[in-house]
């Protein structure tokens, strides 16, 4: 593989084995603010989860996570999840994000996961939940618009 990030044969085989850990080893700030993912318990897709580290916090008097840790958290899921569930193999591009913050997010565990509503030739959208103790008690939800592009655009 060259200098680029990706290219179109690596991406269509890291995708096939639904390799999200290969993805993650290429995106340094998903690697400094502690994000991995795994196959959910009830099989439904894939759970990603933020580590409690202190450099993610935000207000050391609560202490809370920074919301761009937890907003940056959930774009770098809503990519990934996007990139496995696409009908074919591309690179999707951030154009519009909207998160709502619900609760405060303390220094523990934070997991999240996604649901792609739509996927348009050019355009997706996806649905992502933040939680820390209890999925149906979130601690933040964010709606992600995409744009679809092909991987040798990188």
């Amino acid at each position: 593989m060259g200098d680029t990030f990706i290219d179109a044969e690596w991406l269509a085989r890291t995708r096939e084995a639904g390799d999200v850990t290969a993805w993650l080893a290429r995106i340094p700030y998903a690697r400094r603010i502690g994000v991995s993912a795994a196959p959910a318990a009830d099989g439904e897709g894939l759970v990603f989860r933020l580590a409690p580290r202190q450099g993610n916090v935000g207000n050391s008097l609560l202490p809370a996570l920074h919301g761009g840790v937890v907003a940056a958290f959930m774009e770098t899921a809503a990519t990934l999840d996007l990139m496995l569930a696409a009908r074919e193999p591309r690179l999707p591009r951030v154009v519009d994000a909207s998160i709502d913050y619900l609760r405060t997010a303390r220094v523990v565990p934070t997991l999240a996961r996604c649901e792609l509503l739509r996927e348009g030739r050019r355009l997706a959208n996806v649905r992502v939940q933040a939680w820390q103790e209890a999925e149906d008690a979130p601690v933040a939800t964010a709606r992600l618009h995409f744009v679809l592009g092909d991987p040798d655009d990188a």
